[in-house]
C-alpha cells in the first residue's frame, strides 16, 4: 500500500462531505441503461457491477467490498462502459460525491492521490488475475482458480473450510470462467462430489484449498 493512515482518511473525508445513502438487497445504484451521475464510496456491504449479454444474460464484472469506489473508470475519464451496479447484501451503506467536486479534491490535495492509487492498482490486479485465468483450458481449472482468487478477496475461515462470504450464483461464475451454466454447474457438483468444496444457497465454502491448488 503506497498511502498512510493519514491520507487515507483525508480522502475518505471528502465522500463524507457528500450524501450517505442506504439501500437494502437487490437494489440498483446505477440502474440498467443509465449513465453514471455520481461517485460512490461503500462504507459497508457488497455492490455486484455487471452487464447485460446480447442473450439477455447477466455477465458478472467485479464484486465491490466495504472501502472500494465506483464506478472508478468514471471517476478518472468521464467515460465508461454501460454497467449496472446492484446491492449483494442486505444493507448497503454508501457514500455519494458529484465526479467534478471528487477531481476538484485530488487537484487541491495532491496527498490523497496515494489511497486513489492504491484502489487502482487493486482493480488493475483483480481484472490481471481474470485475465490469466482465462489463459487455463479446462472449465475446471478456470473454476478453480476462480474460487481461489474469490477466496483471496472475501475468504473468511471457518471450521469447514475457507467461506467465500459473498453470494455467487452460477450464472455469475459462468460469466466470469466463460464458460455455460450447464458447464459450469456440473463442475462444480463434481467439485463437490470429491470433498473439495460444499456450495450452500449460493455461498461456497473451499474444503480442502491445497487439494483444491494440486488441479490446477
Amino acid at each position: 500500500m503506497l498511502a498512510d493512515d493519514t491520507q487515507l482518511e483525508a480522502f475518505l473525508n471528502l465522500f463524507k462531505t457528500g450524501t450517505r445513502l442506504t439501500y437494502g438487497k437487490g437494489e440498483y445504484i446505477i440502474r440498467p441503461g443509465e449513465s453514471p451521475a455520481h461517485i460512490f464510496y461503500i462504507e459497508e456491504g457488497l455492490v455486484k457491477a455487471f452487464n447485460i449479454s446480447k442473450y439477455g444474460e447477466e455477465n458478472l464484472l467485479v464484486i465491490r467490498k466495504t472501502h472500494e469506489i465506483f464506478p472508478l473508470i468514471w471517476a478518472i475519464t468521464g467515460q465508461g462502459r454501460s454497467i449496472i451496479y446492484q446491492t449483494l447484501s442486505p444493507t448497503t451503506v454508501v457514500w455519494r460525491v458529484d465526479r467534478e467536486d471528487f477531481n476538484e479534491f485530488l487537484r487541491k490535495h495532491p496527498d490523497v492521490l496515494y489511497p486513489f492509487l492504491d484502489l487502482i492498482i487493486q482493480q488493475y490486479q483483480m481484472h490481471s488475475e481474470r485475465i490469466l485465468n482465462l489463459e487455463y483450458r479446462s472449465v475446471r481449472e478456470r473454476l478453480i482458480s476462480f474460487l481461489l482468487t474469490m477466496s483471496l478477496r472475501f475468504g473468511e475461515k471457518t471450521e469447514e473450510g475457507i467461506l467465500i462470504n459473498v453470494p455467487l450464483k452460477q450464472q455469475d461464475i459462468a460469466s466470469s470462467i466463460n464458460a455455460s451454466r450447464e458447464t459450469t454447474s456440473r463442475e462444480m457438483s463434481i467439485l463437490e462430489r470429491k470433498g473439495l468444496l460444499r456450495n450452500y444457497q449460493s455461498f461456497i465454502t473451499i474444503k480442502d484449498k491445497p487439494a483444491l491448488k494440486k488441479l490446477l
